[in-house]
């Protein structure tokens, strides 16, 4: 029966399987460093803010701009551009290895914008009272802000990793590997319909384990 359905798929269960394991290995390096960096600079723009625990608007100009910067680049084109870069750090602008870069690059900002999103749901209330109580500023970031956003965080983290999942796949089309690639080379360049039918089941069921997994971890956080 499948023989019949996905004949081109069945021919080459090794690139697919491989192509899979090297669209979950981007998205696992890659995502790991965007989930600290993402952290780290949502927190940077929470605090500094106008109005925030720590006020400094030099600095929450410059890394708001920045953010909006790289926020504005397609990736096709930050993935171009980036290639120096990638040479220089990870030795290679090909492959899975070449593609952490411009992943990093491309979904930190937007992973940025959802811990800031995330923190501005922290009732004032909760604040003002942790400043009362003599707070420092790493206290209220770890007991106020993380403390009562996991739920956001969540949230903000399923929609970063599904949308990684697609920056993976256009990585693909310039030599990155993954499941993009194989769409492309074999799907697309042999006009080989079922290797995409498949390659778009497998990103189908990719993003509902995820989402599956974040629903569950902020309904469990929910209070």
């Amino acid at each position: 029966m499948l023989e019949k359905i996905i004949p081109n798929v069945l021919d080459k269960p090794d690139a697919l399987l491989e192509s899979i394991q090297e669209t979950l290995a981007m998205t696992v390096w890659s995502g790991a460093f965007i989930f600290i960096l993402g952290l780290f600079f949502g927190v940077i723009l929470t605090v500094t803010k106008p109005g925030g625990i720590c006020e400094n608007k030099p600095l929450f100009q410059v890394l708001d701009k920045c953010i909006n910067f790289f926020r504005s680049i397609p990736f096709i084109i930050l993935l171009a551009s980036l290639m120096p870069l990638s040479r220089l750090i990870m030795g290679t602008a090909i492959g899975v290895t070449g593609a952490i870069v411009p992943l990093i690059f491309g979904a930190t900002p937007f992973f940025a914008r959802q811990i800031e999103n995330a923190f501005a749901e922290v009732d004032s209330g909760l604040l003002e009272a942790a400043q009362a109580m003599g707070c420092s500023v790493p206290e209220m970031v770890f007991q106020v802000y993380f403390k009562e956003s996991i739920p956001g965080i969540a949230r903000g983290t399923t929609i970063t990793i599904i949308s990684l999942l697609g920056l993976t796949a256009m990585a693909g089309a310039v030599g990155a590997g993954g499941l993009g690639d194989f769409a492309i080379r074999y799907g697309h360049d042999r006009n080989q319909v079922d290797v995409t039918y498949v390659t778009v089941l497998v990103l189908v069921i990719l993003v509902s384990v995820i989402q599956s997994i974040g629903i569950f971890i902020e309904k469990k956080n929910i209070h």
